[in-house]
Order: C-alpha cells, then sequence, then structure tokens
C-alpha cells in the first residue's frame, strides 16, 4: 500500500495510505488535508494544486497548469492517481480558509454595542418576557420526620409554586446532583431553569456560593466562514466572539458539492465532523478560553445556517435538497440535546434551529430577517444576505417573498486565485489612479501590514476600479498594457496589486481574468435574483425605500462600487443600509428569548418562497447580468 505524505507550508505533516489507482484529492479528503476544491474534483476550477516533492505520479498536464509549474512538479490532484510512495507539499490556501480562529477585542466592541441594541429591541418589543434559559434562588425548608417529602418533589412544588402552577421536570443530570447539592447548601441552591410550552424543565443545581454564569453560544454556520458569540443569557452580555472558516470547504466551495460530497461513502460524517468536531468544538473551547466560562455552565446553543449547513450539521442525508422538487428533512424542529450533535458539551446543553424555509432558504434568512425587523414595518425592504449563497426576502408588515441564488464564495473571497477570510493582511479596499494604474490600497491589521490576499469587499472594490479605469472591458477581459498587467502563455490577463516583493508572504497578490469571471457570475445571480423577485410582484428596483444589506462581505462594502458592477439595483444611496451579521443577530435571539423563537418560527411560515432554478425567465435574467454593469444600460442610469 503506497504512502503518502501531505507537507504543509508550516511543515506540518499528515501521512495517509493508499491503494494503488486511488485519486489524490480523494485520498487527500479522507485523511482530512485542507485542500482548496471549489469544484470538489471535477476539474473544472484548477485550485487543488499539490506539487509532487518525492515520487510520481499518473497525470496528465492540464489547462490550468502552466509548463512552469508542471515543470517544478505541480499537478491537479482530482487528476492525479497514485501508484507509489509520495511526498507532496499542500499548497497553504485552503489551510488560510480553514484554520485558525479570530477572536475579537469586546473592550471597546462595535459588535458588542449591536448586540446591545439587538437586546433592547427584543426588550422593546415584549421579546424577553419567557427568557429561554434563566436561573431562580431557592430556599427550601429541610426534610424532617414530620416531613418527608422526597428531595426532587420538594424541589419541583417549590418552582410550580413561583411559576403559576407550571409543571416542571428534572434533567437526570440535575437529577443525579440533587441530593448532595441540597445537603451541602443547606436547602438554599440556585437551579438553572429552561421555559418549554406549558412546562419547566431543571437543568442544573448548585449552591448558592458557587460562583457560576448561566451562559450560551449563538452561531451562524456560513458555508464559508461560522461565527460565534458566548452570552450570558440572563444580562445578555456579549462575553467573548470568535469565527473561524468553515472546514467543509475542503469538500467544495458551495452547498451543491457539498451535498454530492455527503452522498458518498462515509460522507455525512465527514461533512459532519469538519463542521463540529474542527470547527465549532474549537471555537467554543476559544470562547470559554477567553471568557473564563466552563463549558459545563454553557446551557444552550441556537445555530442559523442555510438549510444544508443544517442538515449537514445534524449527519442529515441531504440529496433530496438538491433534486427536483427540493425537499429538505424539515423546516422546523425543537429543542435537541446539544452534545448529539456537537461534542464536548454538557448533557444539560440545549440545541435550538433557527427555521428554514424551502430548500435554498434556511434558517440563516429566517433569523436574518426578524433581526433586520421587516417584518414589521410598512415600507417595503429589500433585504439581502450576501454570501456564498445570495438569499433575499422582499416585503413588509404584509407579505414577504423570498429566494436564493448560487452566487459562490467570491464574495467571502472564496474561488477567487488570492481570495481570503476578512482578517489581518486582507485587502478590503482599493482604487486605482486612471492614468498611471496604481493601487491605492486599504489593508486589515496595523499601519505596517503587508497585503497577502483580497476578501470581498477588496474583489468587488478592485474590479469595479478596474472597470471604471477602462483597464477591463464589459465582459472582464483586459484591454490595457502596463506595469502592473501582466498576461501569461495563453493571453490571460491579471491585474498586480502587490509583487512576491510587497506582499506579506513572498507571493504575488493580483487578480486575473477567470477571477473577474467568477466575481461576474457572483454578481450576476445576484442582480438577476433581485430583478426577478420584484417581477413576481409586478415590481421594478424603484418600488423598494429600502435596501438591507446582511452578510459575509463585511461592513467594508463600498455601494457605489457595488452598484457600477451591476451587483446591486442602481437606486438612491440614502436607501442603503449595511446591518452586519443579521443570521448571528437572530441566532442571539433565539438564544435569549422564548418568545423570539417563536416568532422566527412564525415567520418561517408566512414567507412564501420562490425557488428560481425552476423559474422558466431566470437563465435569460441571469445571462443578461453576466457583464459589467449589465447588458441593459438603463438599469443602471448612474454608471457612467
Amino acid at each position: 500500500m503506497p504512502k503518502i505524505t501531505f507537507i504543509s507550508k508550516s511543515g506540518k505533516k499528515i501521512i495517509a495510505q493508499a491503494q494503488n489507482g486511488d485519486n489524490l484529492l480523494e485520498v487527500a479528503h479522507l485523511a482530512s488535508v485542507p485542500i482548496d476544491a471549489p469544484c470538489n474534483g471535477s476539474g473544472t476550477c484548477g485550485k487543488c494544486k499539490m506539487r509532487i516533492i518525492k515520487g510520481e505520479l499518473k497525470s496528465e498536464q492540464s489547462r490550468h497548469l502552466s509548463d512552469e509549474e508542471w515543470a517544478e512538479g505541480w499537478r491537479l490532484s482530482c487528476e492525479s492517481w497514485i501508484d507509489e510512495d509520495l511526498d507532496v507539499e499542500v499548497p497553504e490556501t485552503a489551510e488560510a480558509f480553514r484554520a485558525g480562529i479570530r477572536t475579537a477585542d469586546l473592550s471597546n466592541s462595535r459588535t458588542k454595542r449591536a448586540f446591545e441594541k439587538t437586546r433592547e429591541k427584543l426588550e422593546e418589543g415584549g421579546f424577553l418576557s419567557t427568557p429561554a434559559v434563566f436561573t431562580k434562588l431557592l430556599q427550601l425548608s429541610p426534610p424532617s420526620l414530620d416531613d418527608t417529602m422526597p428531595d426532587a418533589e420538594r424541589v419541583e412544588r417549590a418552582i410550580s409554586v413561583e411559576y403559576d402552577n407550571l409543571p416542571v421536570r428534572i434533567t437526570f443530570h440535575a437529577f443525579k446532583k440533587l441530593a448532595l447539592v441540597l445537603r451541602e447548601s443547606n436547602f438554599q441552591i440556585r437551579v438553572v431553569l429552561a421555559r418549554y410550552p406549558g412546562y419547566l424543565s431543571v437543568l442544573d443545581v448548585f449552591g448558592t456560593t458557587r460562583q457560576m454564569i448561566c451562559a450560551g453560544v449563538a452561531i451562524d454556520i456560513g458555508t464559508t466562514t461560522v461565527s460565534s458569540i458566548l452570552v450570558n443569557l440572563e444580562t445578555g452580555e456579549l462575553l467573548a466572539q470568535a469565527s473561524a472558516g468553515n472546514s467543509q470547504i475542503v469538500y467544495g466551495a458551495d452547498v451543491i458539492n457539498r451535498i454530492i460530497e455527503s452522498a458518498k461513502p462515509g460522507g455525512r460524517e465527514r461533512l459532519k465532523k469538519a463542521v463540529t468536531t474542527e470547527t465549532i468544538a474549537p471555537l467554543i473551547t476559544e470562547l470559554c478560553a477567553v471568557s473564563g466560562v466552563p463549558k459545563s455552565q454553557i446551557y444552550r446553543v441556537s445555530v442559523a445556517g442555510n438549510t444544508t449547513m443544517e442538515h449537514l450539521l445534524m449527519g442529515l442525508y441531504a440529496d433530496p435538497i438538491r433534486m427536483e422538487p427540493y425537499i429538505p428533512t424539515f423546516f422546523i424542529k425543537k429543542v435537541f440535546q446539544a452534545r448529539n450533535v456537537i461534542p464536548g458539551l454538557a448533557e444539560s446543553c440545549q440545541l435550538a434551529l433557527a427555521p428554514n424555509v424551502g430548500s435554498y432558504v434556511g434558517g440563516d434568512i429566517t433569523a436574518g430577517t426578524f433581526a433586520s425587523g421587516l417584518w414589521d414595518d410598512e415600507r417595503l425592504t429589500l433585504f439581502i444576505d450576501l454570501g456564498t449563497n445570495g438569499e433575499m426576502v422582499i416585503g413588509n408588515n404584509e407579505y414577504m417573498l423570498c429566494c436564493a441564488c448560487s452566487a459562490g464564495p467570491a464574495f467571502e473571497g472564496g474561488d477567487v486565485s488570492c481570495g481570503m477570510r476578512a482578517t489581518n493582511g486582507a485587502i478590503e479596499a482599493v482604487t486605482i489612479d486612471a492614468e498611471t494604474m496604481e493601487p491605492t490600497m486599504e489593508i486589515i491589521g496595523d499601519e505596517n501590514e503587508k497585503p497577502i490576499g483580497l476578501c470581498g469587499s477588496g474583489i468587488i472594490d478592485l474590479v469595479s476600479q478596474l472597470f471604471k479605469t477602462k483597464i477591463i472591458s464589459a465582459s472582464g477581459k483586459f484591454n490595457r498594457e502596463g506595469d502592473r498587467v501582466k498576461y501569461d502563455e495563453y493571453g490571460m490577463g491579471r491585474y498586480i496589486l502587490a509583487t512576491a516583493e510587497e506582499s506579506g508572504n513572498g507571493h504575488e497578490v493580483s487578480l486575473n481574468e477567470v477571477d473577474i469571471d467568477n466575481l461576474i457570475r457572483a454578481k450576476g445571480a445576484i442582480f438577476s435574483a433581485i430583478n426577478l423577485l420584484l417581477g413576481q410582484l409586478g415590481m421594478d428596483v424603484s418600488c423598494v425605500e429600502r435596501i438591507l444589506v446582511a452578510g459575509g462581505i463585511g461592513s467594508g462594502i463600498n455601494f457605489d462600487n457595488a452598484i457600477s458592477i451591476g451587483m446591486l439595483p442602481d437606486i438612491p444611496r440614502e436607501r442603503y443600509l449595511y446591518i452586519g451579521n443579521s443570521s448571528l443577530a437572530g441566532a442571539y435571539s433565539i438564544l435569549l428569548s422564548r418568545d423570539a423563537e417563536d416568532k422566527i418560527n412564525e415567520l418561517s411560515t408566512t414567507m412564501m418562497y420562490s425557488e428560481l432554478s425552476s423559474e422558466p425567465g431566470y437563465m435569460d435574467e441571469f445571462i443578461s447580468a453576466c457583464f459589467l454593469p449589465h447588458t441593459n444600460s438603463s438599469l443602471f442610469p448612474s454608471v457612467q
């Protein structure tokens, strides 16, 4: 059996056993090696390159590999088959997306203030009258020969009296501790209670001298990035914040490729492990380390993600989602034991999922719609969540129509040769001098930070600037020459933002025509979906009174630039508002409030879902939108 040694840039080694004739990419997947493979092995993206250090492969040169790369030993792993022992170098691209937890300093955080405002809105709306999890102090009379009531019944009766004689159930976790805690604390205890329809559940029990925080974790599972916060469930205070790349990215950049992977033998287990064990569990560990809150005091976890992400989180068979008539396993599902899904959590911890609406409009949108407030506003509002999937809702307090389109990961830095998440070294804003073609860049990090890649907002800016300065045509092809514009042996152009010497990682930072084409298709998917959704209502963009933008592109989005490339409608800019991570804000609401959870479930049943893939006019709309800014210039009167 051949032995394959995968070596990362940092020197880390992963050793895997293979059979003669095995595909190199599939072996890497089985060994959990981070490989950037947006097309999941179909041979179309050209991203799964590895360099052969020792040994030989059966492989043929692809159009995605230059003669120079081929001579240096680079091969497409999806088109390479194993014959013998190999040492292979794994590029850092996928590692950069997947690895590394990013935490936030909450001492003066805009995020912390944003969640404080969310809690204030919940309070103003009356949603905090029934908190999901809370604590209660009890002073009980000790048993005696004249009062021989059992401990459990004594606690249940005392709680029921306090809460309108609601039935009370004690979990096995609390039941095991009860007798000892009662006697150690002289029958003065603190109980952790969860509210359910028609009854209360005792999740845990402590003596009153024990220091404890009743905590919960809200999670937004994006296709590319997973974001999380640790919260004091009784005060709503943000205790810690962290994000990381979704480790599922090695199985494809979009939900379709991941569904296909999950249907292979062992696929569901691999996809579930990637998001739970490799992504969410380390995030929770980091949140606890930063805040000092032990995992044993996390009593509730709420999750919002698209329909596919929620299915893969649960390890469910997801193939029907992508097959007509596009039927998921569930829309609304009640609370689970969290440890059945996410390893390392206490047995008393609950897991709540935001409800889904359709096969491609999921809990991230229902949670985000609630957080946006459009359901309670008379103004006609378009709410757009820009991530790997472009999902949107149009409506007001009378009706809501929603849909989704496959935008791809370009808005989050994926599917782009030098793309990356919005972390230190990412270029988040760009302007280009029309005469010299020299760029001016804003880079995340300190003032001495050197660029290592482009995040979503930077990619949008760059394509807009290249188009405005006529460096690229309406079809995204380069048509100027200069020090910053280079062409390869096949005539494909690229714009160089930083040479290898100017960058922070020794690699050139540039954008090529394939990257631009990916961005054009992504923005075309967004705009065509907006146009089609409005058309179904007999409206056009002039009818929209507000556009609320959320999602992975970050607060750095320049709306003028997004409009200039034809991604967003050309309406007065004052109608636009970026509202941050609305999915996480909705998950936070579910975490704190049983009433908010019920309201989000209700909203999911009233939202009308449009399946764009079944609409006969969608492809025509999409093709028309795949130019800069659009084939119909009258839709973008402000773009010269």
